[in-house]
């Protein structure tokens, strides 16, 4: 895929064979949060790519499987506010208008709409349909692996204050070895127990179990290596 300079940045283009995301991507690059690297441009050129290379395998349509992930972070819910969990359904509430302006039909909306709905996995909601499915995986996806790992750094950092300043590990117990309460709020190393192991069981489509399975075990190597290096 071609790379669009830009001021400020470059905007990677989406895949020619489906005009409408071409104008439907300047349309949601306004809605990213500044400075939030884990939910940046990339993110989404990284879902997005995903959404489609999956489709076929559910037979779901890659036009709104490709939109679906466009839109998909539309409003961004920061990792430790309270309502955290209801991300996907405000992204959701917000897309119709999007999708609209791309020249999306209302059918075609309501369907990515739903897609986007569930696609929370701290909502846990099952998807009720194949875009919905489709973008489920290419989401947790990217949450695995060592983008996953960035991406949780990113985070940690992002929720880390003056007056709760956060860590990547606890140093008593650094991977979380202990039956101990996780904190991934605070302690960064906490969020591939308390959530990213937990990822590659509930992958949909074929190839996604398949990657999710692989980048997996990269999160438990990484955690191998914390060990031998934080080991007294």
């Amino acid at each position: 895929m071609a790379i669009i300079p830009r001021a400020g940045g470059c905007l990677l283009s989406p895949d020619p064979r489906w005009p409408r995301h071409g104008a439907l991507l300047p349309l949601v690059v306004p809605f990213l949060p500044a400075g939030e690297l884990a939910h940046d441009l990339l993110h989404l050129q990284r879902v997005y790519r995903w959404a489609i290379r999956l489709a076929p395998e559910v037979a779901a349509d890659p036009d709104l499987c490709g939109a679906a992930a466009l839109v998909h972070d539309l409003v961004f819910v920061a990792k430790d506010a309270p309502e955290r969990s209801t991300g996907g359904e405000r992204s959701a509430a917000a897309a119709p208008a999007v999708l609209a302006r791309a020249g999306y039909a209302a059918a075609e909306i309501a369907v990515v709409a739903e897609a986007v709905r569930t696609s929370s996995w701290s909502r846990g909601l099952a998807p009720t349909n194949p875009e919905g499915v489709v973008l489920q995986d290419a989401d947790r996806l990217d949450a695995l692996g060592a983008v996953g790992l960035l991406r949780t750094a990113a985070c940690g950092q992002h929720m880390s204050r003056p007056d709760r300043p956060g860590r990547f590990y606890d140093p008593a117990d650094p991977c979380a070895a202990t039956p101990r309460a996780l904190d991934d709020r605070t302690q960064v190393v906490d969020h591939l127990p308390a959530k990213l192991l937990r990822l590659a069981r509930g992958m949909h489509t074929p190839t996604g179990k398949i990657e999710g399975a692989r980048r997996h075990d990269y999160l438990l190597d990484f955690l191998g290596e914390l060990a031998r290096e934080t080991a007294p």
